[in-house]
């Protein structure tokens, strides 16, 4: 894992994908069954939702933005949700799939890399510090869309140190 992105990885537009706030992408196994039944008859191997990591006991409720975890012997911090792009319509074959995307709230969320380190499949995701501001992945996408209590949740995203930049200067504006 580096700084930038895992070994191997490549992202196509750099200007919205990659990055140091969006280094690795995580996505929670625990979604799966549900695209299955959304999505009948697609083929929905590990990583079909564009994910580095395919994540297992990680959902968007209990994640925290400024959590950080260590795999293997990498470091990483959760910056923010994912808001799906263009080509995950194009990659299922659907014009639909980006708003049912969000509105299912099965977003994963992106880590920037504090430590790199070597990561293999298999390897246990522990969380070592959990940000004192408790905004959820959920809470942050639900900020972003407009809850009823968007004000109070972009208040409190704000004071998180590794919320990411765009997300902080997303949530400034309001």
């Amino acid at each position: 894992m580096r700084t930038f992105n895992l070994d191997g990885d490549r992202q196509a537009d750099l200007t919205v994908h990659g990055g140091r706030d969006k280094a690795v992408y995580g996505y929670p196994s625990e979604h799966y069954p549900f695209w299955k039944k959304e999505l009948p008859g697609v083929e929905l191997p590990w990583g079909s939702f564009g994910e580095n990591l395919t994540t297992s006991g990680l959902l968007e409720g209990t994640v925290y933005i400024g959590d950080r975890f260590t795999i293997g012997t990498a470091e990483v911090v959760v910056t923010q949700p994912r808001l799906p792009c263009f080509k995950l319509n194009l990659k299922f074959q659907r014009d639909d799939l980006i708003k049912r995307f969000l509105a299912s709230g099965r977003t994963g969320f992106y880590f920037r890399v504090l430590r790199e380190g070597e990561v293999g499949a298999g390897d246990e995701i522990v969380r070592v510090h959990q940000d004192e501001n408790l905004v959820s992945i959920s809470d942050a996408l639900n900020a972003y869309l407009g809850a009823p209590n968007a004000a109070e949740l972009r208040e409190r995203a704000l004071r998180v140190k590794f919320l990411s930049d765009s997300w902080r200067e997303e949530f400034q504006k309001e």
